[in-house]
């Protein structure tokens, strides 16, 4: 079991994983999870490479697997080994895809138990094909194992985190984090996600069941929320229920696809707008839990707006201090809507009661 070691003093430098591997997984022509979106993010981090340290990729383990994923879900993309094939209307198998998903995973482990261990603060793996839509027992929606997922069962195993939180804030919501840890009450998994639409969950009343009710919550907001309504449920709801709940680590399903300029979804924040999120959870990490995050690449699918949020992120990390942001003034609608989701979940958490915000 790991243990962080009091006596070292971390990296400031955010690690980043990234290699030309994880563009082996391949779809078909004109699918929007595609090999061009790595080479994207690539170019935009050209100028900042000085101020990462890079780490190689490794392949995750069986037993690391298995910790979030059934034997059949495993032995079947094992079998499909060298195919090509399709899983669902979204979700494509090539001959690599099996060799790059275990890649993927085991990145994502790999970073998380060098942040746990107090080699770095913060962490970034620049991965391909995501994680989030990945169930127990199947693959969809782009994502062939959960790679998040994964990586929290490795930090509870091998680290001996006891409290771990997920903040995903892909368009999508996460329907196979949110089913894996739904029954946990150990482990916080909040979602921002446009709601209705794809895969049809994230409802504001699935907060989690048995130990784990309330520790799952949920945030779903109307197509068009820019800026200023995510700032706003960060600072209202997402950075006080993270406070509260005093993770050990902090884990963030980075997806860049409520972007204003996503082809896939209908919402409005801005390269800038990924950074001032990106920061509000940098800043809470510094408080409860000795700075260490680690983030894992999800969704986005507009080329430029994915390169320009991803490297306005890795830019934040390598930052020797925050720097205060001016958050985006919000209307009265987008605060009507805010105060409806904070109070919805006040009756889980403390720190969302009393006075309202302006």
């Amino acid at each position: 079991m790991l243990t962080c070691d009091p006596t070292l003093m971390p990296d400031p430098r955010p690690l980043l994983v990234r290699d030309p591997r994880f563009r082996a997984h391949t779809s078909p022509e004109g699918h929007p999870e595609r090999a061009e979106r790595l080479e994207a993010i690539d170019r935009a981090l050209a100028p900042l490479l000085e101020q990462v340290l890079e780490v190689a990729p490794r392949a995750a383990s069986d037993d690391e697997i298995l910790r979030a994923h059934s034997a059949e879900h495993l032995a079947l993309l094992q079998k499909l080994e060298g195919q090509t094939t399709q899983l669902d209307p979204d979700t494509y198998i090539s001959p690599r895809s099996h060799e790059v998903a275990r890649l993927a995973a085991g990145s994502a482990v790999e970073l998380a138990l060098r942040v746990a261990r107090g080699e770095a603060r913060s962490g970034f793996a620049l991965t391909r094909p995501p994680g989030h839509h990945a169930e127990r027992a199947r693959a969809m929606g782009f994502c062939l194992l959960n790679n998040v997922a994964v990586a929290a069962q490795a930090l509870r195993a091998e680290a001996g985190l006891e409290r771990i939180a997920i903040v995903d804030w892909d368009v999508h919501h996460g329907n196979g984090t949110q089913h894996l840890f739904e029954h946990e009450r150990d482990v916080l998994f909040v979602s921002l996600h446009q709601f209705p639409f794809y895969p049809g969950t994230g409802a504001l009343r699935e907060r989690g069941s048995g130990a784990g009710e309330g520790a799952t919550l949920n945030l779903p907001l109307p197509a068009g929320c820019g800026d200023a309504e995510y700032a706003a449920a960060f600072e209202q709801i997402v950075i006080p229920t993270l406070r509260e709940f005093r993770p050990e680590l902090l884990l963030i399903s980075a997806g860049f696809d409520a972007h204003a300029r996503d082809p896939l979804a209908s919402m409005q924040v801005s390269s800038d707008g990924f950074r001032v999120l990106a920061g509000m959870l940098r800043a809470l990490a510094e408080e409860v839990c000795a700075g260490r995050m680690l983030l894992t690449l999800e969704g986005g699918y507009d080329l430029e707006a994915l390169g320009e949020s991803v490297a306005g992120v890795v830019r934040l990390l390598a930052e020797p201090e925050l720097r205060p942001e001016k958050l985006p003034a919000l209307t009265p609608v987008g605060s009507e809507l805010i105060g409806g989701l904070r109070e919805a979940h006040a009756q889980s958490w403390s720190s969302l009661r009393g006075r309202a915000y302006a």
